[in-house]
């Protein structure tokens, strides 16, 4: 008969799940509420069917969802062609917008902080 493996209700992994680091926290999401002010980032719109929490650095690829620069707020949802989800999923020009925004907001957050290094 072979032996049961003995299981620890007091494990703690080493390393966190994928799900764990992409997943988008309240912090980050209060942070982007605040930051667009309830408009999408791209086409500016205050009112649309849905808003949606986009990560800039596609989570399939491991883009974190604890950091604000990584996040921006957009028109939704994004399987409806026509929206900005749709435009920052599923295009070229949209996946080049994703980059420079990211850029953006890193900027954008190294000036909030004071670490921005003058030359």
């Amino acid at each position: 008969m072979p032996a049961i493996p003995k299981i620890n209700p007091n494990h703690k992994r080493r390393a966190l799940k994928q799900k764990d680091v992409t997943r988008i926290t309240n912090k980050a999401r209060d942070e982007v509420l605040r930051r667009s002010e309830g408009k999408c980032e791209r086409c500016g719109r205050t009112r649309a069917y849905a808003f949606e929490i986009s990560h800039l650095v596609q989570a399939s690829q491991g883009g974190s969802g604890s950091d604000p620069s990584n996040l921006a707020l957009l028109c939704g949802p994004s399987v409806n062609t026509g929206t900005c989800h749709n435009f920052a999923d599923y295009t070229a020009v949209g996946r080049e917008w994703r980059m420079e925004k990211k850029e953006e907001l890193e900027t954008y957050y190294k000036e909030m902080s004071g670490e921005l290094i003058w030359n």
